[in-house]
């Protein structure tokens, strides 16, 4: 990526020869051109939120007048990836400041940079945990292409922070100015919001669901994840149990309940999943032994510990649509589950997930279709 400051060389994580998406995209070298351009003070507390990949943090600090900038991410991939090009570009460990988006904000912030995220929900909650740290000099930018900033992204900034405006677009990216304005009355934080859930969907019929900001569907079930629901496994004498990719919970919950004697693990690579997780395991009063965990997929999970893994994959990284995430948890899936345990797969039915599930296992089986899901399992030989 080429910065005003210099070239850097940068890569998502885990970091994959053959893939084609970088860590970064127009947006970012929008953003970091424009810092330079207007000449911006960046002596004071710098703090960039949602930074994807490390590239706006990476670069800042690159620059001579940056202390220590911060980084505000809610992916552990993209906080691993900073980690990996801040080294990859000679830069200290120490030299930036990591903080995940569970972590108490800077008390001042002085320049606030903001990646804009794919949910809104997640930028409102940010907003309103920054707000109190911003003052009246505070530069604010926001970044993103211009597909991902809409009339309702302008609104919330200028709800909760102050009069706010756009750049023209420049390689289908575009930046957002807004002044801080003391005086306004901010809104009430919404999140986490709490429901219950719907009724004929198993152990978990009427029982009540946490979700923070950015967890997918945060405010109503979403249909894979009931149809899913509608076909799990006995698991009752399953003794470790995995989660993966659990948002909030709602699955290994179930399977809690229904296996009281398992132990789960709740795992996804996003900071505010694992806290919905929790936040639902525990707002359920559940007996039993669970773990949750941020990371990557099963990394880290010993290879034949686990009976069961139940799995609904995203397909998208961002705006990019990819089966790289797919790919991963399975072939981590075979590689953590014991001879015999068996991976759980909910997922639309154009994925051809079942051509995947074979190549990794080797085998492949149809639990439950509908015109829209199919439920897959596949067993460790």
């Amino acid at each position: 990526m080429t910065t005003p400051w210099g070239e850097l060389g940068l890569t998502r994580f885990p970091e994959h020869p053959r893939d084609r998406l970088r860590a970064w995209d127009a947006s970012d070298e929008y953003l970091l051109r424009h810092l330079a351009e207007q000449g911006t003070d960046l002596s004071g507390t710098v703090v960039t939120v949602g930074d994807r990949w490390g590239a706006q943090v990476t670069a800042l600090a690159t620059h001579p007048s940056v202390r220590v900038p911060v980084q505000i991410t809610d992916s552990f991939l993209g906080q691993e990836a900073t980690r990996a090009n801040l080294a990859r570009n000679g830069v200290e460990p120490g030299a930036v400041r990591l903080l995940t988006t569970r972590d108490a904000p800077p008390g001042r912030i002085d320049v606030l940079l903001v990646r804009v995220p794919k949910s809104l929900a997640l930028l409102e909650d940010q907003l309103l945990r920054l707000a109190p740290s911003v003052h009246e000099n505070t530069v604010v930018v926001g970044a993103g292409m211009v597909k991902e900033i809409h009339t309702s992204t302008l609104a919330l900034f200028e709800r909760v922070l102050g009069p706010t405006r756009t750049s023209q677009a420049v390689r289908k990216a575009r930046l957002i100015f807004c002044v801080p304005d003391a005086s306004l009355e901010r809104p009430e934080n919404p999140w986490p919001y709490t429901y219950a859930l719907p009724e004929g969907i198993g152990a978990v019929s009427g029982r009540t669901v946490v979700n923070h900001a950015g967890v997918f569907c945060a405010d109503r079930l979403d249909i894979g994840t009931r149809f899913f629901l509608g076909h799990l496994p006995d698991g009752r004498d399953a003794r470790r149990v995995v989660d993966l990719g659990c948002g909030n919970g709602v699955v290994g919950t179930a399977m809690a309940l229904t296996s009281p004697g398992a132990e789960v693990l709740f795992t996804d690579e996003s900071f505010q999943a694992v806290a919905s997780a929790e936040a639902t395991y525990k707002a359920n009063d559940v007996r039993g032994h669970a773990e949750f965990r941020v990371g990557d997929a099963l990394a880290g999970v010993p290879a034949g510990s686990v009976d069961l893994v139940l799995n609904n994959p995203p397909f998208h990284s961002h705006q990019a649509t990819t089966d790289a995430t797919a790919w991963r948890m399975f072939t981590g899936a075979r590689r953590a589950l014991r001879p015999g345990g068996e991976l759980w797969v909910v997922g639309n039915r154009h994925l051809g997930y079942h051509v995947k599930l074979r190549r990794v296992f080797g085998n492949s089986q149809l639990v439950a279709g509908d015109p829209k899901f199919v439920v897959l399992k596949a067993v460790r030989r």
